[in-house]
């Protein structure tokens, strides 16, 4: 690709020094790693938002439509090195950098993760940017600058603990905030009604007004031709209420209680919502971003399509701007536009909710009941009444439309309304709201249409696509993993960073022994890096002659990271009691559980009970070892994901929507061991079933079992006693007790609450398969040439290529 910023490494080194010395006030040699690190940043970002105005300036000629992407989380990860290789400038940088006495990835060592997200969710949203920038469409994300991210996680005693994740506590030097860009949003007040020569109107008087500040940051399209933004939404307060009476009297945390009150609203992700303070909270955050956004929006739009006679030209609002809503935390997006051209700009209802339902379109990510945010009516009333309102009337005439035309469907209206049981149903609100809802992979889509949405889809099967979830590849191939980046190309050309679907002409070498063995050493050197990683993170060694098994995702009981560490036990139970000789694996784990998911966290602290054992015990640690690597990151995850040989991707049939992870180490030539659900589907298809492993039950199997009531766990538990019994026994047996005690909630989970999940059910078939992949694995060539198959068909989860889909089917961009 043509280096587009800089002209030479004599000119960056030029143009680099400078910048130390303007933003230091330091010559290049007196300043430290971060401040280097800092300015490095600072000169990428200046060229990069001198493309944005340029690409800003072109859209306005060109009237060219805007796509919004609303999402509570962007998990961005660190940009410095994603930035270079987009703008065609790793190279010179790289190059520069070793002439001027350090190194790039030096440099990059100092980059945080932005705490602007937690899993999936936010990591597939800054994808997103990332191929909405490559495929030239005007994008731009709307979020949250959370003061703090999620937490950072630590391991003491097996246990996860949340510590405070301060990732802006040496600035963020990609950002820059925009004060005369800000929004004010209010929180309660009362509605007043009005009415003057017959017409009537409403006002929102009193509450609590705060003000919604944006930062961007800058986001690079590969080529560098196109650079959009991010868009994040700090809260700070309307009006200084510094109470200098308390303060004079001493009390100064009461003296400044309004403006942390306020900037609590952006303080952290997911707020603990056990209690009604934390829902609120929570309520809170999900308006403000929506309400700054919308402003934002509107803002931009009338200033681009005011008339000659001061008129706007609203009938182009929902052909220049595209609104899409990724979950349902951004559910308001619809009601608060409704309020804005109403009680703002005076248009009326039925004219405006045209313009709603034409702009906005709505992703689903969950099967999960308790993941389809609902709120209380009585709290939602209360802090944003003429939201509800809104909601109301969309409610109101959604049951009118829907007698009218289905009037003996009373089971249909009870699924589809939006407010029901005293709950404001936010997915009810996101689809009425939408011209289109999509699923994220083809068998979550199915279970939508089939089951959770189903009496949506009865009533409007058009409105309803799949759109299967993608990855970056140039950051989680081309960055992560630069030595097998370089076999690629050296086998094919750099053309799959800017199409990843050339990466099918890797077929070609299925049986090429020299790239078969090279790829053997590149694997060698990406787990001996991570194995180094781990030793210093967790001080546990890891053979990197052994094969690594990898799960690494958030912690859920249906992602059924139990049923891996059951695995673990049965092995390590084999090997000290019956002498079983197993290929030597080293099992890694990484993720979160929610601050208030228990039994999520005890599973983490079983894991890590069972790390304690095992690795202690010198008649298996030379055979097996289990590492968990603490606050999984997109950083670390650079780190993971090159190095796995196997990928767990063993979900609860049904149950997993997509998954991303299972894109990206299949993309990086690990073979993935799971259930066919959520994208294990398309990689069952597109890599062939010989060169993956599959277990467990289906989807329909799973339905079937649940619908018949004819589970029952302690019949598995009963059938083998001697290895699945034994396993559950060591729960509460005391086996592994001795980190922190016993798991008599996990044994609960599954012996008195019949195993939801079905582990104890799926236990032999998946340990089955993994024996079966261990049996392959001293085949090197044929395990490789398995792993190039995954390489080489994984270019259909590209996330330009889901892109180019919203763009074309959804946005019609």
């Amino acid at each position: 690709m043509k280096n587009d910023i800089f002209e030479s490494t004599g000119q960056f080194k030029k143009e680099y020094r400078r910048m130390v010395e303007s933003e230091v006030g330091k010559d290049f040699e007196d300043a430290d790693d971060y401040e280097r690190f800092a300015a490095l940043c600072n000169l990428v970002a200046y060229r990069a938002r001198a493309i944005h105005v340029k690409n800003d300036n072109a859209i306005v000629a060109q009237r060219k439509k805007r796509v919004f992407y609303f999402s509570l989380e962007f998990l961005i990860g660190p940009l410095l090195e994603n930035y270079l290789l987009n703008l065609g400038a790793l190279e010179t940088v790289q190059e520069a950098l070793e002439e001027m006495g350090t190194s790039l990835e030096r440099l990059s060592a100092c980059e945080v993760d932005p705490g602007l997200g937690n899993g999936g969710l936010g990591r597939l949203a800054a994808c997103f940017l990332d191929s909405m920038a490559h495929e030239g469409i005007a994008g731009y994300g709307n979020g949250m600058r959370y003061r703090y991210g999620l937490f950072r996680q630590v391991i003491k005693d097996g246990r996860q603990v949340e510590e405070t994740d301060n990732w802006l506590a040496k600035g963020y030097p990609w950002e820059v905030r925009r004060p005369e860009s800000a929004v004010e949003v209010t929180f309660g007040g009362e509605v007043v009604r009005h009415e003057e020569d017959g017409k009537y109107w409403f006002t929102l008087e009193g509450g609590e007004t705060v003000k919604a500040v944006p930062y961007d940051i800058p986001v690079v399209g590969y080529g560098g031709q196109t650079v959009n933004k991010l868009r994040i939404w700090s809260a700070e307060p309307a009006q200084e209420n510094f109470d200098l009476d308390a303060f004079n009297d001493g009390q100064y945390a009461n003296a400044s209680k309004f403006r942390t009150d306020v900037e609590a609203i952006s303080t952290i992700l997911y707020p603990n919502d056990a209690g009604e303070h934390g829902r609120i909270l929570r309520l809170k955050q999900e308006y403000l971003f929506v309400a700054a956004g919308i402003g934002s929006i509107m803002r931009t739009f009338k200033r681009e399509n005011t008339r000659a006679d001061g008129t706007v030209d609203w009938d182009m609002f929902p052909e220049l701007i595209a609104i899409h809503t990724n979950d349902t935390h951004p559910a308001m997006c619809g009601a608060e536009l409704l309020r804005v051209l109403i009680d703002e700009e005076g248009l009326d209802y039925d004219r405006a909710w045209d313009i709603v339902t034409r702009t906005i379109s709505y992703t689903n990510h969950t099967v999960l009941p308790e993941a389809l945010e609902k709120w209380p009516i009585d709290v939602f009333h209360r802090l944003l009444p003429r939201i509800y309102m809104y909601i109301e009337e969309i409610d109101r005439r959604y049951r009118e439309d829907f007698i009218a035309k289905h009037g003996d469907r009373m089971d249909l209206l009870c699924e589809t309304a939006i407010l029901w049981d005293g709950q404001v149903r936010m997915a009810n609100l996101s689809i009425i709201c939408s011209h289109s809802v999509n699923g994220v992979a083809k068998i979550h889509t199915d279970i939508l249409e089939r089951e959770v949405l189903n009496g949506f889809y009865q009533l409007d099967p058009e409105k309803f696509n799949n759109k299967t979830n993608g990855i970056s590849f140039r950051r989680f191939l081309g960055n992560a993993n630069p030595s097998y980046s370089r076999l690629i190309t050296s086998a094919i050309g750099d053309g799959w960073l800017d199409d990843a679907s050339e990466l099918h002409k890797l077929s070609a070498f299925y049986k090429d022994s020299v790239f078969l063995d090279a790829m053997t050493d590149s694997k060698r050197l990406n787990k001996e890096r991570l194995a180094a990683y781990i030793k210093k993170t967790t001080g546990v060694e890891l053979d990197c002659d052994s094969v690594f098994d990898v799960q690494v995702k958030r912690f859920h009981a249906y992602k059924r990271q139990l049923l891996n560490i059951f695995k673990v036990m049965d092995v390590y139970n084999r090997i000290v009691n019956w002498g079983y000789t197993p290929r030597p694996t080293s099992f890694i784990f990484a993720g979160k559980a929610a601050q208030s998911y228990t039994y999520a966290k005890e599973v983490i602290r079983l894991i890590n009970s069972v790390a304690h054992v095992v690795n202690n015990d010198p008649r298996a640690n030379q055979i097996i070892k289990v590492a968990f690597v603490p606050n999984f990151s997109v950083s670390n995850a650079e780190l993971i994901y090159p190095a796995a040989e196997i990928s767990e991707q063993i979900s609860t049939a049904g149950m997993e929507a997509s998954g991303t992870s299972n894109m990206k180490l299949m993309a990086n030539a690990a073979i993935t061991l799971g259930t066919l659900d959520g994208a294990n589907v398309e990689i069952a298809q597109l890599a062939g079933r010989d060169n993956i492993e599959i277990f467990g039950l289906t989807v329909d199997e799973v339905e079937a079992l649940k619908s018949s009531n004819s589970y029952f766990a302690w019949d598995e538990y009963n059938r083998d006693r001697d290895r699945l019994g034994r396993v559950v026994d060591e729960l509460i047996d005391g086996t592994f007790a001795g980190l922190s005690g016993n798991f008599n909630l996990i044994y609960d989970g599954l012996m008195h609450k019949n195993d939801a999940d079905f582990v104890l059910k799926d236990f032999h078939s998946y340990v089955d398969a993994w024996e079966h992949l261990g049996s392959i694995y001293g085949d090197r060539r044929r395990w490789n040439a398995m792993a190039l198959a995954n390489t080489a068909n994984s270019g259909f989860f590209s996330s330009d290529r889901t892109i180019r889909e919203y763009a074309e089917d959804i946005w019609h961009v």
